[in-house]
């Protein structure tokens, strides 16, 4: 006889419930107390839960941070963004559209982003190897941008495409807004402008 796995969607959805309880409770502490001023015991008392329940949902602080930065490290822009590129034929289009996308992902994500993990970057091993990770993806999107512009034969004549995926790194990876954005507080659409303008003027055929 064969026996039927019973799940109920009521105990499925109070789990996700208290799961996105406990996450909001951590993003909150951490962004007002930094990540190494909290613990589990604060996280569970502000979710209302018991401190087994903080780790049998989502697991140790490094898991809990991990859990919180995934939404940015997998926002959809980026495929959007990338989709576009490689639909477009104009090679100053393609840059704009990189620098929208990113402008996008950051926008969204920002006081984690650039409250938490820019100013105090935790120490965790665990959430430095999904920052890693991000920091991965992010050079291998901008190399499908780059690549695109070789197909255009966009490039200066002096900027080999591991240049220009350093180049464009420079002028749309994730420090170009948190110094503009974070540190000189310009704002999105300024940054968005300057970077777009900047990166075509440097890596295209004038």
């Amino acid at each position: 006889m064969t026996v039927r796995k019973y799940t109920s969607p009521r105990r499925a959805d109070a789990a996700a419930a208290t799961r996105e309880a406990i996450l909001a409770s951590a993003h909150d502490l951490f962004l007002n107390r930094g990540y190494v001023g909290v613990t589990i015991g604060e996280i569970a008392e502000a979710a209302k839960v018991a401190v087994p329940t903080v780790y049998s949902s989502v697991g140790n602080k490094p898991t809990i941070l991990a859990a919180l930065l995934e939404p940015a490290l997998t926002d959809p822009a980026v495929a959007d963004t990338l989709a576009a590129v490689a639909a477009c034929d104009d090679p100053r289009t393609v840059i704009a559209l990189t620098a929208k996308g990113t402008r996008i992902t950051h926008e969204r994500h920002w006081d984690l982003v650039y409250g938490l993990f820019y100013r105090n970057p935790p120490g965790e091993p665990a959430v430095k190897a999904v920052l890693d990770r991000g920091a991965d993806d992010y050079i291998q999107a901008l190399t499908q941008v780059v690549d695109r512009l070789v197909d255009l034969d966009a490039l200066c004549d002096e900027v080999t495409r591991s240049d220009a995926i350093d180049m464009l790194f420079f002028h749309l990876g994730p420090h170009a807004w948190m110094t503009l954005v974070g540190e000189r507080k310009w704002s999105f659409d300024q940054t968005q402008t300057w970077i777009a303008r900047a990166a075509c003027r440097a890596l295209l055929r004038t």
